[in-house]
């Protein structure tokens, strides 16, 4: 469950949430079409989302 307050409807609460920022929507999408369907192999891509992690102080 959320811990924000999202728009009502039906929808799940993913397509909810989305409706908050739209443009971060594009860019979240734009940004998982290009590692999962771009040249990457699966190492690159795990080694690009493990820096990202750790530029953003999450564990890994």
């Amino acid at each position: 469950m959320a811990r924000i307050e999202l728009p009502e409807g039906t929808d799940t609460e993913q397509t909810r949430m989305w409706q908050l920022a739209p443009d971060l929507y594009k860019a979240a999408g734009n940004f998982t079409r290009t590692m999962y369907a771009g040249e990457l192999s699966v190492r690159e891509r795990e080694l690009a989302r493990m820096r990202i992690a750790q530029i953003n102080a999450c564990p890994i």
